[in-house]
């Protein structure tokens, strides 16, 4: 019998009350063809209902796309996302209290679709600890309708552990590039592989169903077996999805170099305008030691590999991408997740095992807001959600961490030349606040594990020290008082040995 079907007829196969765990980063691996056609089918006659969405990575353009589709009131019950900020739709929902929403981190995520897979009760790990995520915190919920705990504390050795508890995974929908008649999965056009083989096992050994999006139909036995990431034994349906909602990215409709098919010359990268997020960028990449396995998140901290190919010292570093991108050059904007010229690509909670076990030896992440304590929030500002996404799974298992961002936002406009800065307009809003309104980043919890953590502006560096932290470089040209302590609701402990940044980072 046929695999192949419509997407009419895949969302047919969605029973009311499913939990469906669904595919993809940003826009790389996701199902567009099927979650639009349930979008679809939901409006025109208001089935499926009462589904509980998972998704690990952020998946959507920040408008429409992705799991935007899913966002009706009706259509979804719960959510358990990684990353919300790309799905405004769905914040909405959640931040109204019309659904049950949770926010986890993205590799646990991963990591539990594995472990569903494997018949095992739950994930157990110790990322989330001292954050939202903490069940002596919240738990991850994310408003009050969210009631039920899925995070808990387990004692092992004496030792204090989270244990995210397993559910079984009724419906699976993932992407790939083709499919044969037997259902068997190749990944060559895509820029990874992601979490697809997971939530397809998960799905199948749970008794459901695993629907796959590809683009094109070939014959039996025609693919290579290295490019089968999902056996057809475990694919039960097959759409073939229309070219445009089977995109390689939200914002590219194909690029051989990011899925290794091609390499680009380095000159035909874009280079970064130079603003302040380029001298914090070109101040982070000084940290960065020869050989280095890296990890750079996703805003402004993208930019580091811009400027390292423009310096000519990128063949110093190994960069890494979460989604489970190994060398390369990563894309940022909605194509975040992929590389130029990648060297390497598995898949992603492999990749979080990696992260988990120490491998990085240094990551670089976004800062919105940062407290003398050292605690940062990424994830929640008033009604805004952005969610945690790998923030929480990177920051906690990485010896040396650098927090990149403006020391105020909403207006700052700086110059820069004969290596002095100058601040020509102040944000309005500043970053550097009394107590973050959520805890993505546990300073206390860095201490605990002796990281090396360093905050770094456009006028100054701040390092984690057993106080709170500590201002340690000032740009030169900038004024201590006016420019920067005035601009902080508290004031931090101040170095001895208080340095000048490098001038020529302001040339």
């Amino acid at each position: 019998m046929s695999k192949v079907i419509g997407p009419k007829q895949a969302v047919e196969k969605i029973k009311d009350g499913s939990t469906v765990a669904v595919g993809g980063f940003v826009g790389i691996g996701h199902p567009e063809e099927i979650t639009r056609a349930i979008e679809e089918q939901f409006l025109a006659g208001e089935k499926p209902q009462n589904l509980t969405i998972v998704y690990a990575a952020g998946q959507g353009d920040g408008k429409d796309r992705g799991i935007n589709h899913l966002a009706h009131k009706g259509l979804v019950k719960r959510v358990i996302g990684g990353h919300w900020g790309l799905a405004p739709k769905m914040v909405k929902l959640a931040i109204e209290n019309s659904i049950e929403a949770y926010n986890f981190p993205q590799g646990v995520i991963t990591h539990l679709y594995r472990d569903i897979a494997a018949k095992k009760p739950g994930t157990i790990t110790h990322v989330g600890k001292g954050t939202f995520v903490d069940p002596e915190i919240s738990g991850g919920k994310i408003n009050s309708r969210t009631k039920e705990d899925l995070v808990s504390n387990i004692s092992i050795d004496g030792a204090r552990w989270l244990y995210y508890r397993a559910f079984p995974v009724d419906v699976g929908l993932i992407r790939g590039t083709s499919a044969d008649t037997d259902g068997n999965i190749s990944f060559e056009k895509e820029c990874g592989s992601l979490e697809m083989l997971a939530i397809a096992q998960a799905a199948a050994n749970s008794g459901g169903i695993v629907i796959a999006q590809v683009e094109k139909l070939v014959k039996r036995h025609t693919l290579n077996p290295w490019m089968v990431k999902v056996p057809g034994i475990i694919v039960d349906y097959v759409v073939v999805a229309k070219k445009e909602n089977h995109w390689q990215t939200f914002s590219q409709e194909y690029n051989p170099s990011l899925s290794g098919e091609i390499k680009t010359p380095g000159d035909a990268i874009p280079k970064m305008a130079a603003d302040e997020r380029k001298i914090i960028c070109t101040r982070a990449l000084q940290e960065i030691k020869e050989n280095d396995v890296v990890n750079l998140g996703i805003g402004l901290p993208e930019g580091i590999s811009m400027v390292a190919n423009e310096k000519g010292v990128f063949g110093r570093m190994n960069l890494t991408v979460e989604a489970g991108i190994i060398g390369g050059i990563p894309v940022g904007g909605l194509s975040f997740g992929a590389s130029f010229n990648p060297a390497c690509i598995i898949n992603q909670p492999s990749q979080f095992d990696f992260y988990d076990g120490g491998g990085l030896d240094i990551a670089f992440l976004g800062m919105a807001q940062a407290d003398f304590m050292g605690n940062v929030n990424v994830s929640k500002f008033g009604n805004k959600l952005a969610g945690c996404g790998g923030f929480i799974d990177i920051t906690q298992n990485t010896k040396r961490v650098v927090f990149c961002g403006t020391l105020t936002s909403g207006g700052l406009k700086v110059s820069y030349g004969n290596k002095k800065l100058k601040i020509i307009s102040e944000g309005v809003h500043r970053k550097f606040i009394n107590e973050v309104e959520q805890i993505t980043f546990s300073g206390s919890y860095a201490r605990e594990k002796n990281h090396e953590i360093l905050y770094i502006t456009e006028r100054c560096v701040f390092k984690l020290c057993m106080g709170g932290i500590m201002l340690t470089e000032i740009a030169p040209g900038i004024n201590l008082e006016k420019d920067i302590l005035s601009n902080m609701d508290f004031k931090p402990e101040i170095s001895r040995q208080l340095k000048i940044m490098d001038g020529g980072i302001f040339s």
